[in-house]
């Protein structure tokens, strides 16, 4: 498998949208209601995502011109790491979050945060990210997520 790892543009937005709304669907849907993937899906309509791609550092997984992942960082937050279904487990998660710290150290930011999804918490665990609290938004429960990066044992103040 040939990924790279690249910037976003402005024409991968339907792109993104799509493996997103199919991790949401296919992946989350395990962990969540129906309800609950709608809510979320409403936030990853293409146009959506080409807004996110303006504010953010928005990353892309390419397997040949297929786009197959995405993440993002705002700030020190990691947002929207979403991997097509047919191709998680494969590393490409792994990859994009490489990306984001490589990212984060060229911009001096000692710490990530990342609010994750239940069926992210044991991916973002294996990558060194220790749990700080749970959050709501209603029914949705996230998992607040934090590593240092100069020191990922580290947990959070």
């Amino acid at each position: 498998m040939d990924c790279t790892i690249r910037s976003a543009r402005k024409e991968d937005a339907d792109e993104i949208s799509a493996v997103i709304l199919r991790a949401l669907r296919e992946t989350n849907a395990k962990d969540y209601t129906d309800a609950i993937i709608q809510r979320v899906e409403r936030s990853f309509s293409p146009a959506a995502v080409l807004q996110l791609i303006g504010k953010r550092s928005v990353f892309v997984a390419t397997i040949g011109r297929r786009v197959v992942g995405t993440a993002s960082l705002d700030g020190s937050v990691v947002r929207t790491v979403f991997v097509a279904p047919d191709v998680q487990a494969r590393g490409i998660g792994k990859l994009l979050m490489a990306e984001i710290e490589r990212t984060a150290r060229e911009r001096n930011i000692s710490s990530l945060t990342v609010p994750s999804s239940v069926t992210a918490e044991a991916f973002y665990a294996r990558l060194g990210f220790n749990t700080v609290r749970d959050s709501y938004h209603g029914d949705e429960r996230t998992i607040i997520m934090e590593r240092w990066l100069d020191d990922p044992g580290r947990s959070a103040p």
